[in-house]
């Protein structure tokens, strides 16, 4: 599956597309928050993405693709990464069960942007986002986006999660109950019996049978993706100048230790890239730079 449908390259576009805007726009938050007081092992300069190209290989050993990790450690951004990936090749035969459509032909494609922000200063929320496309004998869109405060504030949360019902009520009256409820739901960490964040969206499997469909749940998609970018950055610069204290970000990296639970035990997209052979480094950057268990 190497030549590249019409759907496949548009959509692995605009992921980079997005991409090059968000990353564009987080270094400009770093320029305007230059000096502003930082951590102490804070960078002296303002953040900037540092690209790493990677490539991977199919479990038989053939070329199946590759993607570029973008990690930026800045003065705001303790650690922010934002990832594009275009992966096919052949699902080894156990994974592949868990794959729709993969259980008739183990070949795939998966094209996407993943991006998690862990910010210095624990009255700005950390934030994920992520969008895909996946192809087997199935082809469908899922992604999503959620607000991850250590010190949550109902404007915040009513800003962030607002503007994405506004997102959802766009393409389909029933997509804010279903995928805000289905956020709830995936983010969920039953051995702590609460929820990792304070929601936002979440959905999979919109399924593309023809054209049509494919152009309606794309736009969907990529609404996502316009929503994250006028919502996040408003909110990092709102909180950013805020003073806090050590308390404060004790709770930050207590809740890291939360967040990095959930990545690790929970996350279908982490276990899709460890076993699709993804990059390691890429796959993990959403962990934190520094948490606390205690």
């Amino acid at each position: 599956m190497t030549d590249f449908d019409q759907q496949q390259l548009a959509a692995q576009a605009w992921f980079r597309s997005l991409r090059d805007r968000i990353t564009a726009e987080f270094e400009a938050i770093e320029t305007e928050g230059a000096n502003l007081p930082a951590l102490p092992n804070a960078p002296a300069d303002p953040g900037r993405f540092v690209f790493t190209p990677w490539e991977r290989t199919d479990h038989s050993g053939a070329p199946g693709g590759g993607g570029t990790m973008g990690v930026m450690k800045g003065r705001i951004f303790e650690k922010v990464g934002v990832n594009i990936s275009t992966v096919h090749g052949e699902f080894n035969p156990e994974f592949a069960k868990s794959i729709p459509g993969a259980d008739k032909d183990p070949r795939f494609f998966a094209t996407g942007i993943s991006l998690v922000a862990h910010m210095a200063n624990p009255n700005v929320p950390a934030v994920h986002m992520n969008t895909r496309f996946l192809v087997t004998t199935k082809r469908w869109f899922g992604g999503g986006a959620d607000l991850n405060p250590a010190l949550p504030r109902d404007d915040d949360t009513a800003f962030f999660k607002g503007a994405f019902e506004q997102a959802c009520n766009r393409h389909h009256p029933d997509y804010w109950a279903k995928h805000s409820a289905w956020c709830d739901e995936y983010f969920h960490i039953p051995h702590r019996k609460r929820n990792r964040g304070v929601g936002g969206i979440f959905y999979d499997w919109l399924h593309v049978e023809d054209q049509a469909q494919f152009d309606a749940n794309f736009a969907y998609t990529k609404d996502v993706g316009e929503t994250f970018l006028a919502t996040f950055p408003a909110i990092v610069r709102k909180r950013m100048g805020q003073p806090w204290s050590a308390d404060e970000r004790l709770a930050l990296l207590r809740y890291r230790g939360l967040y990095a639970e959930y990545n690790l035990v929970y996350d279908r997209g982490t276990t899709f890239g460890l076993k699709t052979g993804g990059n390691t480094d890429a796959i993990l950057m959403s962990l934190p730079p520094e948490a606390r268990w205690d």
